[in-house]
């Protein structure tokens, strides 16, 4: 005699959603089974009786329940039906995972530990927004057809060359060692390809140079004013987090040695060209006072040259890198200078180091981006992004004038500011914290997105202030979003 079928799976299986309608169903049946509203040896309804309640087609039941039979959470009994295999543990409906009315068939719970994402969330919100970004390039700069050209032909010229497979995850051979040879011109590195590490931006460079440098527990430097993703690279690490003072001359250094005596420091972290997110650059004799302090205490300074080819006043500073290879590990990128959306960046290190990395680099990703890497060694050798950045800098030159009338025009009764000898954004200081506060709470209303204030402090009661990018702006652009800013943060 058969079991009477007590559930009412018409509440229990979800049939309007997208896909084939016999996997719902069966999923839904296995969701009973993992709960314990299904026992082993428990028969289910014949697949008449179960179409005509779920009002499907009884050739859709009969789909399902050979699937499951093919999985073996049911058991075809010949004449008798078919029942829950009698292999399967029972269940236990009362520990079951809550499942939201919208279920999909995947628990909004877990039942294993994991590490949650933070609160405020490294990401633009989900949604319709306008991103007022922290300094990148406008990629409608960049002719799209010389892009698609390079990738045409770097897709070419690996198919031919058998090169689209698995390889070295130090990157390119081509691009590592057109790389190179721009460091070695334009900013003095002298390095070789076996000296590059390419990866899909420079982030992913710091991330990769953190997990190779740190161990739980080893202190890191920040500047108190600094990079959000890479404070949270070194934390994910293990790392303890310490800060030190930053004045318009760039990182307090007589802070760093006073730290290096109370902590056992593994690196630190600066952006020594454009300091991120005040701009301001350091100046010679820190640069070489924080050198000798990595030789004396045995860190490893981590150099981010995020935009080192735009500078609208003097020569830039030659990179530390350049001069003291062996105590610095050198990140860079090809966003900047390109386009945001072509993800390459690299490191340069001692080859030992680029090694290292790699070794990282085959454990998450196995290698890079064969073609995009091909592509951008193609625009390099080709000399595009040579005279690209040329035509941008002068271009980001005007942009970043027009964006300061703006701000004075716009924004002056609320804001401080100086104008940055180089990168692509302005670093705004409010004279009212108010005036900040009524803007952040008021621009998501409106549209707007952009890095918190809070997002810039590496440790609390740190002042605050917002980096906003003017070069991927026009100038109309960029009054009508100061306008809006200066709406969002009046009384």
């Amino acid at each position: 005699m058969l079991r009477p079928w007590n559930l009412l799976l018409k509440k229990r299986v979800n049939i309007d959603l997208d896909g084939p309608r016999y996997l719902q169903i069966a999923h839904g049946l296995i969701h009973e089974i993992e709960r314990g509203r299904l026992l082993p040896g428990e028969y289910l309804p014949s697949s008449r009786d179960l179409a005509e309640t779920l009002k499907v087609n009884r050739k859709t039941i009969v789909t399902a329940y050979e699937e499951l039979i093919a999985q073996g959470w049911l058991a075809s009994v010949g004449t008798r039906g078919t029942r829950v295999s009698t292999s399967l543990p029972e269940g236990d409906a009362t520990n079951a995972p809550h499942l939201s009315a919208k279920s999909t068939g995947v628990s909004a719970e877990t039942e294993y530990p994991f590490l949650p994402a933070p609160d405020r969330l490294l990401a633009i919100p989900a949604g319709k927004w306008r991103k007022l970004d922290e300094g990148v390039a406008d990629g409608r700069l960049f002719p799209a057809d010389l892009l698609a050209r390079a990738y045409r032909k770097a897709a070419e010229g690996a198919s031919r060359a058998n090169a689209l497979h698995y390889r070295d995850p130090r990157g390119s051979p081509r691009l590592r060692q057109e790389i190179a040879s721009m460091l070695r011109r334009q900013r003095g590195l002298m390095v070789g390809a076996e000296n590059i590490c390419i990866t899909r931006g420079s982030q992913m460079g710091v991330f990769l140079t953190a997990r190779i440098l740190i161990r739980p527990g080893d202190a890191v430097l920040v500047e108190r004013l600094t990079y959000e993703p890479a404070v949270a690279a070194f934390r994910a690490c293990g790392a303890k987090i310490v800060t030190v003072g930053l004045d318009e001359d760039g990182v307090d250094v007589a802070d760093v040695e006073r730290a290096c005596r109370k902590h056992r420091v593994r690196a630190i972290f600066v952006t020594p060209h454009h300091q991120f997110p005040t701009t301001v650059s350091m100046r010679p004799e820190r640069r070489l006072r924080l050198l000798e302090l990595a030789r004396q205490f045995a860190f490893a300074i981590i150099e981010d040259d995020y935009d080192h080819e735009f500078h609208f006043g003097a020569q830039p500073l030659l990179p530390m890198a350049s001069y003291a290879p062996a105590r610095v590990i050198y990140a860079g990128s090809m966003s900047k200078l390109l386009v945001p959306a072509l993800r390459i960046g690299y490191i340069a290190a001692a080859p030992k180091v680029v090694d290292a990395l790699a070794y990282q680099i085959s454990l998450i990703d196995g290698m890079g981006n064969t073609v995009t890497e091909e592509a951008a060694a193609e625009l390099l050798e080709s000399g595009e992004v040579r005279r690209h950045v040329r035509k941008t800098a002068q271009i980001y030159a005007r942009r970043r004038d027009a964006f300061a009338r703006n701000l004075d025009s716009e924004m002056h009764r609320l804001i401080d500011y100086r104008l940055p000898d180089g990168g692509l954004a302005f670093w705004l200081q409010f004279k009212d914290m108010a005036a900040l506060d009524r803007l952040e709470q008021r621009a998501p209303e409106i549209g707007l997105s952009f890095a918190s204030s809070q997002s810039y402090a590496a440790e609390e009661g740190t002042e605050r202030g917002l980096r906003i990018g003017f070069a991927s702006l026009t100038e109309e652009e960029a009054k009508e979003v100061l306008q809006a800013l200066r709406r969002c943060a009046e009384p």
